[in-house]
Parts: structure tokens; C-alpha cells; sequence
């Protein structure tokens, strides 16, 4: 079954970090329904699953027009206290009956989108990805906004970040393999300065696995991107080396401690990890990134040790 999704990643709007409890509070969007927290090995939580009912056409690369009716689950999370993300997604399958049915049908299978005649898999993976989202066409990026300006706009952030920043988007889309034992592939695409693309291969169905590889892939992607910029904001603007490093200590208070890539993930899609560690290396673009910052601090220390002897 086609998988579709999009993660939405930015600064959440306060001026310090939000404790675990405080977070928990925040993404209290659902009464009745139960919050997921975690402290190891950094501080994370998760809000219930929200539903939103869509009846639309569903994007494909050849414009071919096929309707889906159904249900597409949302939540939001905060990593350690400063990172808000929105992430949305939807199974995608044909439907038994080729007729719209009563929205009590679908709201018995949360999370499912059934299509009406019918479809191509790989022409909607190709429309999904590679176009953007015109009226009366599913919009995840929508619901993946709204969703993160509700919790931005809560009245317990004092809407006061230490620096400002770009969100950042991560639309990805799943294939089901003809192997059931195949290895998870993936292939990650920059499309602009905002928006990457995910396109994944898996053997299982753990939908949940995969909607967490995802939005650790989006949140680290978010933090080199978001890093990168502040160290080229910091170091190419004019002022003493003393100056250029007061400007990098909201990333140093901030991202650093942050950077944990797969530490909550499944086994089954670690390959995909692996392969974007080979190429094109995040962990090693942000552990030469901090090692340079970490240079500017050095060399700012010995400067202001010299002053004061001489």
C-alpha cells in the first residue's frame, strides 16, 4: 500500500528551552487523549493523533484525475525543549466499492485514504513529489502548517526566539517492495532552500517506523540547515572575532546537544540512515560545522587572554 507524507520542522516560538513538563502541556491538544513523552536519551514528546477528513483528488505526475476519500493522521512534537515539528500522512489504496461511501466508512479505518477508479502508484508518488498543491488536490503541507501555527500560537510560549530561523519542509512517499525481506532504500533530493523530498522502498509495513525515520530525518536535516545558516550569518558579517562569536551562542546554547540522528529508530529502516551518513554525510558536515565553531571560540579565548596580559 502507498504510503504519502510531509513533515513540517521549525523553532518553536520561546525565548528558553520548555521543560518536559511544560512541553507535555503544550501539545495537550486533544482532551481524554494521552500525551507521549520521553526523557533518553533527550527530552521528546509527542501530541495524540488528530484525523482530518479529505475528499479530493490526489496530485499525479501525468494529470491524470483520481479522487481519494478518507482520513489523514497529524501530530506534533518538540525535541529537546526548542524543536516543534507537524508531521501528517496517509495510507493510500483502492477502495473494495468504486463509489463514495458514508464518512462513517472511513472514519472506522483512521489514517486510510481510498481512491476511486483507477490508480497508478508511481504516477502519484511522481505528482506528489515533484509539484506543488492546486486547489481541490490533497494538500498535506496544509495540515502539517496549521497544525504547528496552533501550537505556536498557544499562550504558553512567550513567542521570543532566541534567533530566527527558516521552517523547513520534508514531503516523502513510500513504495511497498515486491520482496518483503528487501532492505529499507531510500533517495533524499534538496529541492529549494526550504523543501526536501523522500522517496522510500520497504519490505514491511511498519508505517509507524517509517513516519519516525522520516521526521528524524526532517529534524536533523532542519538543524544542519539551520546551523549552516548561522554560522554563515555570524562569520561572514563584519566585526571583532569576539563579536562574530557572541552572534554563534544561540546555536551553541541551542543545537548542539541536539544531534542524535537514529537514536529512536527501528531496526528495519536503519539502512536508509546508513546510506544518507555515506552520502551526502550529515554527521559529518555538522561535526566539521561544529568543530569550526568550536575553532572561533578557541581562537576568541586565546585573543582575550592576550589582551588582558598585555
Amino acid at each position: 500500500m502507498l504510503t504519502l507524507g510531509e513533515v513540517h520542522t521549525g523553532l518553536l516560538q520561546n525565548s528558553t528551552s520548555l521543560s518536559l513538563e511544560h512541553t507535555t502541556q503544550l501539545l495537550d491538544l486533544l482532551v481524554g487523549e494521552r500525551v507521549r513523552r520521553s526523557e533518553r536519551p533527550i527530552a521528546y514528546v509527542v501530541s495524540p493523533d488528530q484525523l482530518t477528513g479529505v475528499d479530493c483528488l490526489l496530485p499525479t505526475g501525468s494529470g491524470s484525475r483520481t479522487r481519494g476519500v478518507g482520513t489523514v493522521v497529524s501530530h506534533a512534537t518538540v525535541t529537546g525543549g526548542h524543536v516543534l515539528q507537524g508531521s501528517t500522512y496517509t495510507l493510500v489504496g483502492r477502495a473494495e466499492a468504486n463509489r463514495r461511501l458514508p464518512w462513517s466508512h472511513y472514519l472506522s479505518r483512521p489514517g486510510r485514504l481510498e481512491t476511486i477508479g483507477k490508480v497508478d502508484a508511481r504516477d502519484v508518488v511522481r505528482g506528489f513529489l515533484t509539484t506543488g498543491s492546486p486547489s481541490q488536490v490533497l494538500n498535506l503541507g496544509a495540515i502539517c502548517a496549521r497544525l504547528i501555527d496552533a501550537v505556536q500560537e498557544s499562550t504558553r510560549l512567550d513567542r521570543r526566539p532566541p534567533f530566527r530561523s527558516r521552517r523547513t519542509r520534508l514531503r516523502w512517499a513510500v513504495l511497498p517492495s515486491d520482496d518483503p525481506a528487501a532492505e529499507a532504500q531510500g533517495t533524499f533530493r534538496v529541492e529549494s532552500e526550504t523543501l526536501r523530498t523522500l522517496e522510500l522502498t520497504v519490505g514491511h509495513d511498519d508505517v509507524a517506523a517509517v513516519v519516525a525515520l522520516c521526521e528524524d530525518l526532517a529534524l536533523h536535516d532542519w538543524l544542519l540547515t539551520t546551523l549552516l545558516a548561522l554560522m554563515e550569518a555570524s562569520l561572514t558579517a563584519p566585526g571583532t572575532r569576539a563579536q562574530k562569536v557572541e552572534r554563534l551562542r544561540p546555536a551553541i546554547d541551542c543545537l548542539l546537544h541536539l544531534w542524535m540522528p537514529a537514536a529512536r529508530l527501528d531496526e528495519s529502516v536503519l539502512p536508509v540512515w546508513r546510506a544518507l551518513e555515506r552520502r551526502p554525510g550529515f554527521t559529518r558536515q555538522w561535526e566539521s560545522s561544529v568543530n569550526r565553531i568550536r575553532d572561533q571560540v578557541t581562537l576568541s579565548t586565546i585573543a582575550l587572554l592576550e589582551a588582558s596580559l598585555s
